[in-house]
């Protein structure tokens, strides 16, 4: 769907400048928005490179047991039918906690794995832990949201972290309503 909407962008932009006669400001926006692409990507990629091995070496050096108790309680409460499995808990906690550092792209390896481990238990079917799992992925609490402000940062911002107390507030709202949704959504489906 994604790439439909893009084409469509894409194919308008550029029937708009054959129309209004603007083909080489076209041209010009389209080389430098692929530069100025490349550049960020190459900015981000070493703050993610330094995440992704810091979270691995956290893994190898058996921190992951670590932070897995400091989550315990809450994946115990969320997902109980993952309440014995601590592979599971583990996994999770890792996605959590890269998550809880606004590392979306290290989150999801972390993630997959998680999900991983989970299909085990399953048969092969979305079971409503994996769901809630999705939801709460997809809602990501961050404590410090390291892209943003890593952007921030890049794009000259003096303050690159005066926008914490808003990501708290609009993170924090956004798990709170998408856990309640998927819980109604579940209790929902075992009832009717």
């Amino acid at each position: 769907m994604l790439n439909i909407i893009w084409c469509g962008m894409m194919l308008a932009s550029i029937i708009i400048a054959i129309v209004t006669g603007r083909i080489p400001e076209l041209t010009a926006a389209m080389n430098e928005g692929a530069q100025e692409a490349v550049t960020l990507a190459l900015s981000m990629l070493g703050m993610m490179c330094a995440w992704n091995g810091l979270m691995y070496v956290a893994d190898r050096a058996g921190a992951t047991p670590k932070i897995a108790r400091l989550f315990r309680p809450a994946i115990r409460w969320l997902f109980p039918e993952y309440r014995e499995d601590t592979q599971v808990q583990n996994r999770m906690s890792l996605n959590f906690a890269a998550n809880l550092l606004g590392l979306g792209n290290a989150a999801t390896p972390l993630g997959l794995a998680a999900m991983r481990e989970m299909s085990k238990h399953s048969q092969g079917e979305l079971t409503p832990g994996m769901m809630l799992f999705i939801v709460i992925n997809a809602a990501s609490l961050q404590v410090i949201p390291t892209y943003a402000v890593t952007l921030r940062g890049n794009y000259g911002c003096a303050d690159p972290y005066d926008i914490l107390p808003c990501v708290w507030l609009a993170s924090l709202s956004a798990l709170a309503v998408s856990v309640a949704a998927a819980k109604c959504f579940e209790a929902g489906a075992r009832h009717g």
